[in-house]
């Protein structure tokens, strides 16, 4: 599997993407939310937790 799309950027949803997004399986994970601000910032969040590769 190589993209997943969560809908809704509750804490629910944030915290599956955050969960998928640590996957090695994955390339791509979508989140979505009808207020797209949300969507956007949580996704930085998550971007900002990813660990640093050397």
């Amino acid at each position: 599997m190589s993209k997943v799309t969560v809908v809704g950027a509750g804490n629910v949803g944030a915290t599956v993407a955050n969960v998928l997004a640590h996957k090695d399986f994955l390339k791509e994970v979508v989140l979505l939310d009808i207020m797209g601000d949300v969507a956007r910032g949580k996704a930085l969040d998550s971007w900002q937790q990813a660990p640093i590769d050397y």
